[in-house]
């Protein structure tokens, strides 16, 4: 997550001379180049009929459809509002969940549900153009439709990891990326390499080493040894990250709203994650029994 939280500021400042879809697709380069070095001493997986349309929907879901809207969305925003918004992650993993493994959130997930998507709207709506953020509203849609597709991502690494590697789904996932994302930056025009600066070119290394290798095959691995919802919540230490990394790295500032918006967001998702631990009081008719 620290990585995660960082990656916002380091993204951002790599926009400043690339596209932002060669951004994505040099990081997939580097993390593609990382993972073949290391898969000869990757475990072969025990491979099920019908897997594949779990590992074809994990790498639609991540990196595809992610970074596509993440891609686009840190060019729109700033990154401590991106950052802001990944806190709705564990919730919506709490959505998704009771749809498709029919686990019914309790009430205090619900209401910290509806509270934090207001609070999503209103730091969306409050955003003011400023410098590298053009259009925050656009901006944060896009980066909450990412959080969409992460959730998803999350459920259906979840039942994979018991016969894959954590890092063999992370090499995948970066391989579908480096196909996917090579037409898209080929589309956004010539780029000459030449005068790409040295600062951005370990941005994107960085990107591509700690945020997207070793950040998702830490979260893959840890899908491996924690409840689903356990390591979503995880995800709430990016918020602190980013509006830490986007002050002191690009002095990003945020209207007063905003700022209260984000307060209203990380407390409806603490609220729910302390709810969810708080023990159950028991009934007077056990007290009576015992």
């Amino acid at each position: 997550m620290v990585l995660w939280g960082t990656s916002y500021a380091v993204t951002k400042t790599a926009y400043a001379t690339l596209p932002p879809m060669y951004v994505v697709w040099f990081r997939m380069l580097v993390a593609g180049a990382a993972f073949l070095v290391i898969m000869p001493r990757i475990k072969r997986p025990t491979y099920q009929r019908g897997d594949w349309i779990l590992l074809v929907a994990a790498m639609a879901f991540i990196p595809c459809l992610y970074y596509t809207c993440e891609g686009f969305a840190i060019s729109l925003t700033t990154s401590s509002q991106a950052g802001v918004v990944t806190a709705t992650m564990p919730l919506i993993v709490a959505v998704v969940a009771w749809f498709v493994l029919r686990e019914r959130p309790g009430t205090p997930t619900i209401l910290a549900i509806v509270v934090s998507v207001a609070g999503v709207a209103v730091l969306s709506l409050g955003g003011t153009a400023q410098a590298g953020a053009t259009n925050p509203t656009l901006g944060n849609i896009l980066e909450l439709g990412a959080m969409l597709a992460a959730s998803g991502s999350t459920l259906v690494v979840k039942r994979l990891s018991s016969r894959y590697d954590p890092l063999l789904l992370t090499g995948m996932q970066m391989g579908a990326g480096l196909l996917f994302f090579a037409p898209l930056a080929l589309a956004s025009g010539p780029v000459h390499l030449g005068a790409i600066s040295l600062a951005t070119w370990a941005s994107i290394v960085y990107l591509g080493l700690g945020c997207g290798l070793g950040a998702f095959g830490l979260y893959n691995s840890a899908l491996r040894l924690l409840p689903t919802s356990q390591a979503a919540l995880t995800i709430n230490a990016i918020p602190v990250v980013a509006l830490v990394t986007g002050w002191l790295a690009l002095h990003e500032t945020m209207a007063p709203l905003q700022i209260g918006a984000c307060v209203v967001i990380l407390a409806a998702v603490i609220y729910a994650q302390l709810a969810r631990r708080a023990p159950v009081p028991p009934s007077p008719d056990d007290v009576r029994i015992h």
